[in-house]
């Protein structure tokens, strides 16, 4: 089994520590950021003109297709509490670093949020500034 540790990261957070969750806060919290990725996509497409193809597999993942036939899957990982993208750039897991009132995923190895990141990443594969936020 891999274990990550946040000890020796650079992680940084808002918060002076995150709230814990159990595993179904986890499934809401993840279920609202997989829909709100969705939702920011769509729009971002029908804005852009991007040409994506945004499919929910097994209710935990998400694959986005781009124009150019790369891809970037993000999933969650229920046991460990994270989230997985994968993208063109590499392979990323985002830990729970929030409160209930102000979610907030960071990477485990750069501390990089979560939402920037994947639209950083939405951007360099689909050649144009896509922008993704939770929704309220």
């Amino acid at each position: 089994m891999i274990e990550y540790s946040m000890q020796d990261s650079q992680i940084k957070s808002n918060n002076s520590s995150p709230e814990s969750i159990d595993d179904k806060q986890f499934y809401q919290l993840g279920a609202h950021l997989l829909h709100s990725i969705e939702v920011a996509l769509e729009a971002a497409d029908d804005q852009l003109d991007l040409d994506l193809d945004v499919e929910r597999q097994g209710g935990n993942v998400i694959n986005i297709r781009f124009q150019d036939r790369s891809v970037i899957v993000v999933n969650t990982q229920a046991p460990l509490h994270e989230i997985w993208v994968a993208a063109k750039s590499g392979g990323y897991h985002y830990r729970w670093a929030g409160t209930l009132a102000s979610p907030l995923w960071l990477d485990t190895k750069t501390g990089h949020e979560l939402l920037s990141d994947l639209s950083e990443f939405a951007s360099a594969q689909s050649g144009k500034s896509v922008k993704i936020d939770l929704l309220k």
